[in-house]
């Protein structure tokens, strides 16, 4: 009798279905795996993951951070902006925003997104089915649009454009027509918000990147669509993807939905960031020859770093593949770590946490069509498009 080795391959579907078998068996038996036919080694473990996030002298994130052939290389911070700098350059750039997601910012967006999150449920007063992805989506986003200054009727466009941005077709690196359109479309879009803050400033975060200087002087305006992409995408793919994922897992699991919907909300947050994190990979170049579980690498090797895996090592979590409420999360490394960690992973953990709060508030259980839900296919992201729900009101 033989057996198959699972497949690391982060452009396929059947591992999208569920990852986390495939990424236990690479902590058990591959912790340093090798994809040969896309030219990359993938780190799982948690310590190995840390280690990796907390190194860029290492683990450089020059040529980007995305495996994608025309994503990937020298002129990777045209389209991911300081995601793709290392220090000390990647750290002036982030600090560009300024005292926006810091703690006390946060503390004075409470208000507000409750009030966007509120907005956004407003058709469950009319009964009848309600996407939950959809919710869950929107609500960041309608923030960080709010925050940079786009009109509020065009967010759910730009919203679905940025899905179509990191689809990935089965099987391929290459990206589709129509996801090249979909990129064309967002440039366009803002080239034209930015000649529009060029003409007239307003009370929000673009113009003020307009009117910031650094080091190499003003941004240009290659770098301001690169930060727009970069905001705007990195939000749509990260909390954007989380409420879905949390709300989904809730619906799972009916001890965690009870209490999730009746005043554990954080702990609800929390959990579903450490159990399936919308951010699977990010990809690192190594600086130099280095030594890895035995095996030497050479200068130049693409890493896969695995931190949804790391989150589920049991080196660190007790009883990982157990969704619970009363866990201790705090070494989860969903946000990432070192230089690189999430800015604005204190606004996301308030957005997560208000929109099933609120959610809660309106509803005292709700049961997902599991059989129309739809499932993001990307080789670094992980969510729902749709997640069709009928709801009871309380």
């Amino acid at each position: 009798m033989t057996t198959t080795e699972p497949v690391y391959d982060p452009f396929s579907y059947l591992l999208h279905e569920d990852p986390y078998p495939t990424y236990a068996w690479m902590r058990e038996h591959a912790p340093l795996y090798r994809n040969e036919s896309r030219n990359f080694w993938a780190l799982s473990r948690y310590a190995d993951v840390q280690a990796a996030l907390r190194n860029p002298g290492l683990f450089s994130s020059r040529n980007g951070i995305s495996l994608e052939p025309d994503l990937w290389g020298p002129e990777a911070e045209k389209t991911s902006f300081y995601l793709a700098m290392d220090p000390p350059r990647h750290g002036r750039m982030r600090r560009l925003t300024g005292s926006v997601f810091k703690p006390r910012w946060v503390q004075t967006m409470e208000p507000r997104i409750r009030e966007l999150a509120r907005a956004r449920l407003a058709p469950l007063r009319d009964g009848g089915t309600f996407d939950l992805a959809d919710f869950g989506a929107a609500l960041p986003h309608d923030v960080m649009c709010e925050l940079i200054g786009i009109p509020a009727a065009d967010r759910d466009a730009l919203r679905v454009d940025n899905d179509l941005l990191n689809h990935c077709e089965d099987g391929l690196e290459t990206r589709s027509a129509a996801t090249l359109a979909a990129g064309f479309r967002l440039a366009v879009y803002y080239v034209s918000l930015i000649n529009d803050r060029r003409r007239q400033r307003r009370d929000d975060l673009l113009s003020t990147m307009l009117d910031t200087e650094t080091e190499e002087g003003p941004l240009t305006d290659g770098q301001l669509v690169a930060f727009l992409f970069l905001m705007v995408s990195a939000t749509n793919e990260s909390t954007g993807k989380q409420i879905g994922i949390a709300l989904h897992h809730g619906w799972r699991l009916p001890e965690v939905r009870r209490a999730g919907l009746n005043g554990r909300a954080a702990d609800w947050c929390d959990e579903s960031l450490r159990f399936d994190s919308p951010s699977q990979m990010m990809a690192r170049t190594l600086t130099e020859e280095t030594v890895l579980h035995g095996e030497r690498l050479p200068a130049g090797a693409r890493v896969a770093l695995l931190p949804a895996s790391g989150n589920r090592d049991e080196r660190v979590f007790a009883d990982p593949d157990v969704f619970a409420l009363d866990r201790d999360t705090s070494a989860m490394i969903s946000f990432g770590l070192g230089p690189h960690f999430c800015p604005g992973a204190g606004l996301a953990r308030l957005e997560i946490t208000i929109a099933l709060q609120e959610f809660g508030a309106l509803v005292s259980d709700y049961e997902i069509d599991m059989d129309r839900a739809r499932l993001v296919h990307s080789p670094h992201q992980r969510g729902f498009l749709s997640l069709p729900a009928t709801v009871t009101r309380r």
